[in-house]
């Protein structure tokens, strides 16, 4: 398709707009013998007697009541997740497949991934995937959504091209910034809408050989639900939920702090997100990847911890802050040169 007519069938997509990891939902009559859109993957396996298994570095957090990234689900084939206050119809006949890994320790989510079920009519098939990155933790040398979308841009594989630039729109009556691009080898193509919500910048993207499917999955995507405060560079929260503050947990906004005593020699980075209330302790702990004895040090530690309450016309509010304990890890260097053209 002509990048122009692929532009002019975008704008009137986008000018369409409606009242937009989660636990899978497979379809009844989902293939049971494997395949790419089978939900039988894998054969049930158990652990040899004898054997302990140790756990390793992994997601977790110091309730079940407050909502968190990875803790959004399917029902009635609607995916919601309350933690970024999103929800999004499914296309009919399709479903989500997996489950999402856990957080990786420079906070990256995959959240949902969404295929057609074996019923679905199309000639060419495509998936929904729903990421998000945690700002507050992300090596790329970006502030927001609108720069990280843009670094990406940037920074393609040689094999992949450019199909449209990175540009502001609206979906769902929210601002996203939509970007493009595909593979002429493998002849697939990428539609990737990006918005900030909390501090994440969190993405859509659609993938498909077919541009026309791409084109109704993302005008059938205004029919999400999405908080007010998404945007390219706004999604810090408040209201509802508390401000997201890069950086909170130090210098005069700490009054005071108790060091974790980390005994184990390891060298992995943990990072931490924290609730901190109206009256400055420390109410709920997420961890995006820990071994278990350096949640059990970090979280005796957090609880004694004591911050200056955050003022917001007058009345305090909560805060929700990230920190990295153990290895921090290095920032990733844009390189000198950028070897992709559009």
């Amino acid at each position: 398709m002509h990048p122009r007519f692929l532009r002019s069938s975008l704008a009137f997509a986008f000018c369409i707009s409606s009242a937009a990891w989660g636990q899978s939902a497979g379809p009844q009559n989902a293939p049971q013998n494997g395949g790419d859109f089978s939900n039988a993957t894998q054969p049930t396996t158990k652990v040899p007697k004898d054997v302990i298994l140790v756990k390793g570095a992994w997601a977790s957090a110091s309730d079940s009541v407050t909502p968190i990234p990875e803790s959004g689900n399917i029902v009635n084939n609607v995916y919601t997740n309350q933690y970024f206050g999103l929800t999004y119809p499914l296309p009919q006949d399709w479903y989500q497949k997996f489950q999402g890994p856990p957080p990786s320790d420079n906070g990256r989510y995959v959240l949902a991934q969404f295929r057609p079920t074996d019923t679905f009519k199309g000639a060419v098939r495509g998936s929904v995937l729903v990421t998000a990155q945690d700002m507050f933790f992300t090596q790329m040398p970006a502030a927001n959504a609108l720069e990280l979308i843009n670094y990406s841009k940037d920074h393609l594989p040689a094999d992949y091209q450019v199909e449209l630039p990175p540009e502001e729109t609206k979906v769902a009556g929210r601002s996203f910034t939509f970007f493009a691009y595909w593979s002429p080898a493998t002849e697939l193509h990428w539609y990737v809408l990006a918005t900030q919500i909390r501090c994440h910048t969190v993405q859509l993207a659609v993938i498909s050989r077919d541009t026309k499917l791409l084109e109704k999955l993302v005008l059938d995507m205004n029919r999400m639900k999405l908080p007010l405060e998404a945007g390219p560079t706004a999604g810090t929260g408040g209201g509802a939920v508390p401000v997201c503050i890069k950086d909170f947990a130090q210098g005069e906004n700490v009054l005071e702090r108790v060091d974790a005593v980390l005994t184990e020699r390891r060298f992995n980075s943990i990072p931490v997100r924290i609730i901190i209330d109206k009256e400055g302790k420390v109410k709920h702990i997420h961890f995006l990847s820990a071994f278990p004895e350096q949640e059990k040090a970090i979280t005796d530690a957090l609880k004694q911890w004591k911050f200056r309450p955050l003022l917001k016309d007058g009345q305090p509010v909560e805060v929700e802050t990230g920190i990295i304990f153990g290895r921090v890890p290095r920032p990733v260097m844009a390189p000198q040169s950028n070897p992709v053209s559009e």
